[in-house]
């Protein structure tokens, strides 16, 4: 099975206060063969980027309402006048408020959803096809 990677770079903002935020590289993936998850990494141009994954249908819900409990929220609001979706991610190691365009986040969703639609990631996942490679032995 061909597997699909759809992937964005665009610029976050990480939230120091409500005054203040600086800039944040950043890099959206999606693949096929990860159907459920999306990847973030934060500052790829440094030599230890940070990456994070959770569920790709989060992040789709959360462009439209809030969602998500513990590690990961998502909730879509305005700044500056702009639709922007929020990501308060919190590990041991700290916590974050990023600040995402919404029409960027939206249009790289709308091709993951395309890759794979909802619904059908399971059939990606090669379950089957392992079951059979086991059964046949």
């Amino acid at each position: 099975m061909q597997h699909t990677v759809v992937e964005r770079e665009l610029e976050l903002r990480l939230v120091l206060s409500p005054e203040r935020s600086v800039p944040v590289p950043a890099r959206l993936g999606y693949r096929s063969d990860d159907p459920y998850a999306v990847h973030i990494a934060f500052h790829i141009d440094s030599a230890h980027p940070v990456d994070w994954t959770f569920a790709r249908d989060l992040l789709v819900e959360g462009v439209f309402r809030p969602c998500g409990h513990g590690d990961v929220r998502v909730w879509p609001t305005k700044a500056a006048g702009r639709s922007v979706v929020l990501l308060a991610l919190s590990s041991p190691d700290g916590e974050a408020l990023l600040q995402a365009p919404a029409p960027q986040v939206s249009a790289w969703l709308e091709r993951t959803l395309l890759a794979v639609p909802p619904g059908a990631e399971g059939g990606r996942l090669g379950i089957d096809d392992a079951l059979d490679h086991l059964l046949a032995r």
